[in-house]
């Protein structure tokens, strides 16, 4: 059997929360992917599913509540430019508004400067985090012509 050469996988959840053609990312504060812009996620709990875990960290971290919650794709990524390496797996998910009106707040300041509303097609802000990088990089779209969101 092969040595590993760095920690084992771990499993991470980013959400993709729609509003009309946007999608809500927040300023990064940490020591993976610092200044870069991601989804409201996290890590995935013991024996939690995909769809509580991204109603979890969504309220955690941004306050709004979600619903119609879906998983959309996944990625596999290696950071190896990090003080440790690191391998995650990212469970994308996609969720709507409980309530159109609702406005994120900033739960969590001392892991994210602020959340806002972005077109995926016009101003994506850069730089991305690396798992949402790439999705972008492959052309991925939250987006499906045939969902109702």
């Amino acid at each position: 059997m092969e040595e590993s050469r760095g920690p084992p996988p771990r499993v991470g959840v980013g959400v993709f929360v729609i509003k009309g053609n946007k999608v809500l990312l927040g300023r990064r504060r940490s020591s993976i992917g610092d200044s870069t812009y991601a989804l409201p996620g996290g890590h995935l709990e013991f024996g939690e599913s995909f769809e509580d875990c991204a109603m979890r960290e969504v309220k955690e971290e941004t306050g709004l509540d979600i619903e119609k919650i879906e998983f959309v794709t996944i990625t596999n990524s290696v950071f190896l430019e990090e003080p440790k390496p690191l391998h995650y797996v990212t469970i994308f998910m996609r969720g709507e508004l409980v309530d159109s009106q609702q406005l994120p707040q900033n739960v969590e300041p001392e892991k994210c400067d602020g959340w806002d509303w972005y077109n995926w097609d016009e101003n994506m802000p850069k730089p991305l985090f690396k798992p949402l990088e790439n999705l972008v990089q492959r052309g991925f779209s939250p987006f499906s012509a045939d969902e109702k969101l």
